[in-house]
């Protein structure tokens, strides 16, 4: 209990007598005060005293794909605890393979009653996937937010990191260590996160190394967004003598890593990997991944304060905010050695 208050203490910046008053429900305590406590324990993770326990503002429902990929259960954490802060209730709904899919998931929100939903690389970043069902959601009163891909035919705030600026800043720095062979490992070509990575691929290749689109697309392979997908395109890139490769997340250049290993390289002295994401742990792999870091902080904050403009009847524009990723380099980039110098 004593590291508990702490804890408390700590996170709210005020003493543990004034935590001990709070959670026992004693007088004397500003408002002000009192809520830094209750909202330390809600980030901090723990539960709230019974009888400080609001009701509920409403449920929110969060449909994210399969929660093996690091960076989603991240993004479902920050927008879990920006929307608990602001009296709602998380619900989240996951797709597996096999399992529920996003429009059975999302019946299922609604038929409980949920105050909006906010999805996460749903449907609508799938080019080839029918729009009419977010318009249906709307025509029911459900009002909804749209992480990671964009749709022109759909009215609601979409929030995305920009993909395109993301691989010119992998680009221009495996450039700058020397190398002129990039790969780009990535996920099927109908997702519109894909197609904003080919463009900024394309032309980062072109102002950087003075390749045109169609010279770049033969160093372009599509996998599946996983460890295994990364190790096929990866492989396949290497036999067209790609030194660096840049990947479309950390699963996949993992899997990069592997690939290159299995072909007798090290990484990075024979090739360089560049991941995509910065999910928790990528920094303790082996080695420790260079990286594009998602702001997934800022995109969780900015899609729940969006959804709760929709919920409180001041619509967000229908329009996205675009967030600005952040290479991050670590241990999995160097410069270009023996093996570039003698293909190139």
């Amino acid at each position: 209990m004593t590291a508990r208050l702490a804890d408390i203490a700590a996170q709210a910046g005020v003493s543990e007598a004034t935590v001990s008053r709070v959670l026992n429900g004693k007088p004397g305590v500003a408002a002000a005060t009192r809520e830094s406590v209750l909202a330390a324990l809600d980030v901090l993770g723990y539960e709230r005293p019974v009888r400080l326990r609001q009701r509920s503002a409403g449920l929110v429902g969060l449909i994210t794909p399969e929660l093996d990929n690091p960076i989603f259960p991240a993004l479902a954490q920050v927008i879990g605890q920006a929307l608990t802060r602001q009296g709602y209730t998380p619900v989240l709904a996951t797709q597996t393979p096999g399992g529920s899919t996003e429009d059975e998931l999302t019946e299922m929100l609604v038929d409980r009653g949920v105050s909006g939903i906010i999805f996460v690389s749903g449907l609508h970043a799938d080019t080839t996937a029918a729009t009419d069902r977010y318009d249906q959601l709307r025509a029911k009163g459900v009002p909804y937010v749209l992480v990671n891909g964009f749709s022109p035919k759909v009215q609601a705030p979409f929030v995305s990191p920009d993909d395109r600026a993301a691989m010119q800043l992998a680009v221009t720095h495996l450039a700058s260590l020397g190398h002129t062979r990039i790969g780009l490992a990535l996920g099927p070509r109908r997702f519109v996160p894909v197609l904003r990575k080919i463009e900024g691929f394309q032309l980062a290749m072109e102002e950087r190394l003075g390749l045109s689109p169609e010279e770049s697309q033969e160093l372009i392979q599509h996998s599946l967004y996983t460890l295994e997908g990364g190790q096929a395109a990866a492989a396949a890139l290497i036999v067209k003598g790609c030194t660096a490769i840049a990947c479309a997340s950390d699963m996949m250049a993992l899997g990069a890593i592997r690939a290159a290993r299995q072909q007798g390289l090290h990484v990075p002295r024979d090739i360089s990997v560049v991941g995509f994401d910065d999910s928790p742990l990528i920094a303790f792999t082996d080695p420790p991944l260079t990286t594009i870091r998602q702001p997934v902080q800022a995109m969780g904050q900015a899609s729940v304060r969006a959804l709760l403009e929709e919920i409180g009847g001041t619509p967000a524009p229908h329009s996205e905010f675009v967030f600005m990723p952040e290479l991050v380099v670590r241990g999995s980039t160097a410069s270009a050695g023996k093996r570039a110098t003698a293909r190139d």
